[in-house]
């Protein structure tokens, strides 16, 4: 019933055009306090929070509704806009959705609904997982694990399951000493020469300026689509218009980057020629 009623509540909300929305951040820019133009910021940008309640709710056990990961989402929104300067280069949709999803994570992370009795066999469970990974040089499977701990396979799983912990890549593995954070674990197949890392970050910012120049919507649905991976049907819902449309702006947003791009080269060309 709370997500019926949060999706008609989002539905019936008025968007307004990219220069109508362009005035009311000026007008927000010039008086921080004005509390009604804020809020009408947080409307037209609720979707946003829509988007990520839709992406971690099914991640999460049925103890936390919609409703309350929305107000978590939200207290985000808000924190976003009451924070968010242009002048460092980011766009707001991407600065809000990473303040949105943030305040979720802490807020989750801030409740545990399981037992200590729970915790306690979760704590077992990891740690024999540790110390078997080190005596095999691997991580170990569900079977060991069993084997170790004298119980069914089945019921590692299922305590593993009961872990609605969010850890962080930061976080270390062990307790020794030695111990090393999951981020220095991971392998970088993928890691380029200093040449080709240059390369990379000319083409970076050649098309963070190119995507500048593209009218407003636009530009929301090449970094919805590509930075946030949703889908057409879903960028479609959230600025409510048709998938046919977001396609097709999305092709002419394509072509007009094309052409930015190719201006571009040919400049640098004529100025090295020169």
């Amino acid at each position: 019933m709370a997500e019926e009623f949060y999706n008609n509540s989002y539905n019936n909300i008025k968007r307004l055009s990219d220069e109508e929305l362009e005035a009311l951040w000026k007008e927000y820019f010039q008086n921080r306090s004005n509390k009604k133009v804020r809020d009408t910021l947080i409307v037209q940008y609720i979707y946003l929070t829509r988007y990520v309640v839709g992406r971690v709710k099914v991640s999460l056990p049925p103890t936390f509704s919609v409703e309350d990961i929305s107000s978590y989402g939200v207290e985000g929104l808000i924190d976003a806009i009451e924070k968010y300067t242009p002048d460092k280069g980011a766009r707001f949709e991407t600065y809000a959705l990473m303040r949105i999803r943030g305040n979720i994570i802490d807020k989750i992370r801030s409740q545990d609904f399981l037992p200590r009795s729970a915790r306690r066999k979760i704590k077992d469970v990891k740690q024999a997982q540790e110390q078997l990974r080190q005596k095999f040089g691997r991580p170990a499977t569900t079977l060991e694990v069993a084997d170790f701990l004298g119980m069914e396979p089945q019921r590692v799983d299922q305590i593993l399951a009961e872990d609605t912990s969010i850890g962080s890549i930061y976080e270390k593995r062990g307790t020794s000493d030695d111990s090393v954070a999951i981020i220095d674990t991971i392998q970088d197949e993928h890691r380029l020469t200093p040449a080709e890392a240059m390369e990379e970050k000319d083409v970076k910012s050649e098309l963070e300026s190119a995507l500048k120049r593209l009218p407003e919507r636009e530009r929301m649905i090449m970094v919805l689509y590509y930075h946030e991976n949703m889908t057409l049907k879903e960028i479609g819902d959230a600025i409510e218009v048709s998938e046919s449309r977001v396609c097709q702006l999305h092709a002419q947003a394509i072509m007009k980057l094309k052409n930015i791009l190719s201006e571009n080269r040919v400049e640098r060309l004529q100025r090295t020629i020169v």
